[in-house]
């Protein structure tokens, strides 16, 4: 990671490209804060842009997580076992880690907003047409289609920010849509939860469905047009030379990898999660598992003041803490009490959307041309995590139980650990390399 004292004037630095409109007049740090057209809080169409974004982050993670409460009642209904039936999740999670660089190719020739309405449009079409999936098959199909179209929206929406948005306000708007997804996720599995348990998972769907409607509808009403898109063209060696820049980006690459891992902790353990608390000694109704989702506004919280954790701890220490809290959670999550699983939801949450929050700026941040690839290489690994995790998640507790599960978690977490504590180590010599220079420059 970079280092903790670089902060919000790197940010500024870095968004400041000759891509930008502003960048070639610009003289000062100073002077952009004055001059720059971009959005900013308090400033005309801030707050609907961010509204809007949330909207968009509610709506994606409502529809790409519907079926994730549901597993319980899917594999009774149609005969099938909890990994089959966690395809109806990683299916969707692994289209969109497929499609998500193609479709930011789109988004810097169609622009932004137009790729992100689309997208959501065929989403939210599909997302009514997959309650009524006759068998398993067709609706992992279904399912996998609806992630694939809701590839263009995550990559798009972090591109839009980090052109539309000053760089000191890049992080919390983008916490905001983080945000969003937290609220998606949460009230999806919630409304899932207790309409399913009245009338049947395929009516719970419906639902969401339903609410994913107005939540497009209100999306594409609400968000400004871009003011600092330049198209670009649909050049395959282009795109090829960007992503091998991107991937040859070390300290991209350590990101793409947290963000994967962090996913892969998450989308294990809210996978396996209605399993565990269906059987004893919870034997909790389906309802009640879907109010257990609440932990998510858990998640709301600690993505929206990821602005202020960096500035306070830098980078790395935000992660660290980061880390250090959902490990804490999944410990705790081992214990049979009902109470002590709840708060173990509640640090993992905590835990997995700061960190995200964190990651998925330093890329924006650190990217300086490209940056929808940069996102969408990044999304790209955050969603493989996903899928791995919901498949390997349910592997894992098919062979283990729950500790099986946390297992997997604690494993992921190492992973991130080190990440961090290597990036440390590269920035502390990087340190003490530019010191020794400065050092032989001034007596030379």
């Amino acid at each position: 990671m970079p280092p903790a004292s670089s902060g919000a004037s790197a940010i500024h630095a870095v968004a400041l490209t000759p891509s930008s409109p502003d960048a070639e007049s610009t003289k000062s740090t100073e002077s952009t804060t004055t001059h720059d057209s971009r959005m900013a809080p308090g400033g005309p169409g801030f707050r609907r842009m961010s509204f809007a974004l949330f909207l968009a982050g509610v709506a994606t993670f409502a529809l790409l997580y519907s079926t994730q409460a549901l597993l319980p009642l899917i594999s009774a209904d149609l005969g099938v076992g909890a990994s089959t039936a966690s395809w109806t999740v990683s299916a969707a999670t692994g289209a969109l880690a497929l499609f998500v660089l193609p479709l930011s190719a789109l988004s810097e020739r169609f622009g932004r907003r137009t790729l992100m309405t689309v997208s959501l449009t065929v989403a939210v079409a599909v997302g009514l047409l997959v309650p009524f999936a006759p068998n398993i098959g067709v609706l992992i199909a279904l399912r996998a289609v609806q992630g694939a179209a809701l590839a263009g929206l995550p990559a798009s929406a972090m591109a839009y920010l980090a052109e539309e948005v000053r760089p000191k306000a890049l992080v919390a708007a983008i916490g905001m849509f983080v945000a969003g997804n937290s609220i998606g996720g949460m009230s999806g599995r919630i409304v899932t939860g207790w309409v399913a348990q009245a009338w049947g998972w395929r009516w719970a769907l419906a639902v969401v469905g339903l609410l994913a409607v107005v939540g497009a509808l209100a999306f594409r009403a609400l968000l400004p047009a871009p003011r600092h898109f330049t198209p670009g063209t649909l050049s395959p060696k282009s795109l090829a030379r960007t992503v091998r820049s991107h991937l040859s980006n070390p300290l991209l690459c350590r990101l793409y990898a947290i963000g994967a891992l962090f996913m892969t902790v998450f989308g294990a353990v809210y996978t396996v999660i209605g399993y565990r608390l269906t059987e004893a000694p919870f034997s909790l109704p389906q309802g009640v598992i879907g109010s257990v989702f609440l932990v998510y506004l858990v998640g709301t919280a600690s993505s929206a003041a990821a602005g202020k954790l960096v500035a306070r701890l830098g980078r790395r220490g935000a992660l660290y803490l980061a880390v250090s809290t959902t490990a804490g959670g999944l410990l705790l999550s081992l214990s049979t009490s009902l109470v002590m699983v709840l708060l173990g939801l509640v640090l993992i949450t905590a835990g997995f959307f700061a960190g995200h929050a964190v990651a998925s700026s330093s890329v924006s941040r650190t990217a300086t041309t490209g940056r929808a690839q940069a996102s969408a290489l990044y999304q790209s690994a955050y969603y493989v995590g996903s899928s791995a995790g919901g498949t390997l998640g349910a592997m894992a507790f098919h062979a283990g139980g729950w500790g099986g599960t946390v297992a997997l978690g604690v494993l992921a977490v190492v992973g991130v650990v080190s990440i961090t504590l290597y990036g440390t180590r590269v920035a502390r010599v990087e340190r003490v390399t530019a010191s020794r220079t400065a050092r032989t420059a001034r007596t030379a």
